[in-house]
């Protein structure tokens, strides 16, 4: 089953209840939690960032991120099929509703009177022949929430994508799209991009010697 490393304290803010006064017992906390977890059904480990391998995009080398690697952190086991818990903001809306606290949040989904369109590419029946996309508005990311959406990603490439066997995905900022978008096949070394966590643009061939 998958397991999702959050930190405890933004957990907490985001569930928005301190569990036996978080901030003076935290022993108490982690019973506390544990139980709860326990009730709902998945399982949960203790430790720190480092213990966790819990790495985050922007965080300074140095003072910055010795600290960042002695925060608090969870290892949260949850179930394969629950895709909306492979994340911090996910967990927290479950264990909100359970607690009482709030409810899911709803999300409308509509066509516009001029959608945006995706032109298919004949070559591309060879290689994976469909593709879907959607548009996400007034979204704004921090630090943390960017990390987390990040995660969230690579989540569900490893599960329900099958290490992206069967299906990979990409997130784009639209603000700096400019159409027409096309799906299309191309030789690795024709395509050239720079890779999250890369220094430079590289080809499909290059970036493949990198993660090999």
């Amino acid at each position: 089953m998958p397991n999702v490393v959050v930190l405890k304290k933004e957990l907490f803010t985001a569930i928005g209840k301190e569990f036996s006064n978080y901030f003076v017992f935290t022993c108490l906390a982690d019973e506390e939690f544990e139980d709860l977890a326990f009730e709902y059904g998945i399982e949960i480990e203790f430790g720190s960032a480092k213990s966790m391998n819990l790495q985050r995009i922007g965080i300074e080398e140095g003072k910055a991120k010795e600290e960042f690697e002695n925060l608090e952190a969870y290892k949260i086991e949850v179930a394969a099929n629950r895709y909306d818990l492979l994340c911090l903001e996910g967990i927290a809306d479950a264990f909100r509703c359970y607690l009482g606290l709030g409810t899911l949040n709803k999300v409308n989904v509509k066509v516009p009177e001029k959608p945006e369109r995706i032109l298919v590419k004949s070559e591309t029946k060879d290689v994976r022949e469909f593709v879907v996309g959607c548009i996400l508005r007034n979204v704004t990311f921090d630090a943390r929430t960017y990390n987390s959406f990040i995660d969230l990603q690579d989540k569900l490439h490893g599960n329900i994508c099958r290490r992206r066997t069967l299906a990979s995905m990409g997130t784009h900022d639209y603000d700096k799209i400019t159409g027409p978008i096309t799906y299309e096949a191309q030789a690795p070394k024709d395509i050239v991009f720079q890779a999250l966590k890369q220094p430079k643009e590289m080809n499909a061939d290059e970036l493949f010697d990198v993660y090999r």
